[in-house]
Parts: C-alpha cells; sequence; structure tokens
C-alpha cells in the first residue's frame, strides 16, 4: 500500500495518530526531564489542504474538519496544534507530526527529524525553518538505530512510513527487536495503515513474538464491516507508553470514535496488549 502523507493530509488517521501522539508526549512531559522526539519518517512537515494532492482525495472533510466541528474538549490540545498554523476559522494548512512535535517542545527537550526523499526533506528544512529541530536525509532504520539510546534518558521514536515497499512491516519488525534490545525502556510508536483484518492479526503475532512486555495495539476501523481493497482505518503500535497515557487512553479514544465515525457507521477502536 502506497499511503504518501501528501494525498491524506488531515484525513481520520492523522487525526488519530497526532491526538495520540499529542496526550502521549504531554503525559511524558508531565515529568521535568528532558525529552528526545525522533521522527523517521519526517515528510513535509506541512501541507496545503487546498493543494491538488489533498484536493484529489478530499480525506480532510472526513478527518480534522470533523474532528475541529466537534466541541468535546478532550479534543482542545489537537485543535490548538491546528490553529496554531492556520489564520483563518477553516484551516487550510494542515500540520505534519514535524509541526506539531515542535509544538509540544519545552526548552530541555530535542527534535530530530529524518526524511529520506530529497524533494520533501528540502520541503522539510524551510518548513521547520526558526525551530530547533535537527534535519536528517538517511534511510529511516538505519537512523532509528543509530540515535538509540538518544542523549536523554527519555525519548519517543515515531515512525510513521508510506508503505511503498512491500517489506515495510518486516523492517518494522526487525529493527524494532534491535531498537528494544539497545533501549528497552524507550517509548515507540509505529504507525499503519489498516486493509484487511487478516494480514494485520499475522502482523500482530509477529510483533508478540519480539517479546516486548509491554506493547499496546490500537487499531481505528472507520466501518461497521470490512470494506474489501480500500483505507478501512490505521493503527499504533506504542511500546513503553506512560501510565499517565494508558489511564487518560479510553474516553479519548471514545471521543474520537465519535467525532470520526462515517456516516452510516458507529466505527470501532479497539486496544490490546500484544505482550500479555
Amino acid at each position: 500500500m502506497n499511503y504518501r502523507h501528501s494525498f491524506h493530509a488531515g484525513n481520520s488517521a492523522d487525526v488519530v495518530k497526532h491526538c495520540l501522539l499529542i496526550a502521549l508526549i504531554r503525559a511524558l512531559q508531565q515529568k521535568p526531564g528532558a525529552l528526545t522526539l525522533i521522527d523517521t519518517h519526517a515528510g513535509c512537515g506541512l501541507y496545503d489542504l487546498y493543494g491538488e494532492e489533498a484536493r484529489r482525495t478530499g480525506e480532510s472533510t472526513q478527518g480534522v474538519l470533523q474532528a475541529l466541528a466537534d466541541p468535546n474538549p478532550l479534543l482542545d490540545n489537537y485543535r490548538a496544534v491546528v490553529q496554531a498554523v492556520n489564520t483563518g476559522a477553516e484551516p487550510r494548512f494542515y500540520p505534519g507530526s514535524p509541526r506539531i512535535l515542535a509544538q509540544l517542545l519545552r526548552p530541555q527537550d530535542f527534535l530530530i527529524l529524518n526524511e529520506k526523499h530529497p524533494e520533501d526533506a528540502h520541503t522539510l528544512r524551510g518548513v521547520m525553518r526558526g525551530t530547533c529541530a535537527a534535519v536528517h536525509e538517511r534511510d529511516a532504520y538505519e537512523l532509528w538505530l543509530a540515535m538509540l539510546p538518544p542523549r536523554t534518558p527519555r525519548g519517543v521514536v515515531l515512525i510513521d512510513p508510506p508503505f511503498e515497499q512491500t517489506d515495510e512491516r518486516a523492517r518494522i519488525t526487525a529493527t524494532l527487536a534491535a531498537a528494544h534490545r539497545k533501549w528497552g525502556h524507550g517509548v515507540t510508536v509505529i504507525w499503519y495503515p489498516l486493509k484487511d483484518r487478516a494480514a494485520h492479526w499475522r502482523w500482530r503475532e509477529q510483533m508478540r513474538k519480539l517479546g516486548i512486555p509491554k506493547l499496546l495495539r490500537v487499531e481505528h476501523w472507520l466501518y461497521d464491516g470490512d470494506q474489501p481493497g480500500i483505507y478501512n482505518g490505521a493503527g499504533l503500535y506504542i511500546a513503553n507508553p506512560p501510565y499517565a497515557f494508558t489511564q487518560a487512553l479510553p474516553l479519548l479514544l471514545e471521543t474520537l470514535r465519535a467525532a470520526l465515525a462515517p456516516k452510516g457507521h458507529k466505527g470501532e477502536i479497539t486496544t490490546d496488549w500484544v505482550g500479555a
């Protein structure tokens, strides 16, 4: 599955991913110690929802626009990061993970971004100008391991690939195993698109065999029944999520399910501990 960020900016998967990412970082920041935040597949950093690629899919209408219209205060932090890159009432621009992470930084925190695609990396450097982010242009999986353990005792690695390669899941699984050996207590967030349930159950079993004790899986299925051959939602694997995050998660997930449910569907967000 080819999942280029620019075509899907601000869709339901972005809303869930970024809401959970914000909640995760804020939970970790309840302690004053510095964090290192690493984004291995950073993309362009900022997306024009009126641009040709985003308009071709129109997915933001049932993603960010739907979420912003929901008054639930649990979405206030998400609304704030989107509004920070816009001036009008309706957003024209959507912040990718790099711009969101940059907004969340405290003075003691560090942000490391990586984008292998040369044109996207060039755009990313321009978008991140004026921030303290370090931008790399390397193989994501090589950088993931090279940066561990980070300079700070705590940190988060975000893996958010376009899934252009047929071996993407295998590379993620193998690199996560190596990363866990180098940095066993580190927090890792892995995003993936959902198509058919059987394929993702097979991957779940491969992830379970890694033996990571605290590996949380969150999956957001948009429709009440699978829609063959199309995008059905997205999931996240989160290694070592902090307690404050997991305690607040059920209410946030129910809010997201209700806010993003397509017309005629309730949708479903499930969680389980893969290592259990």
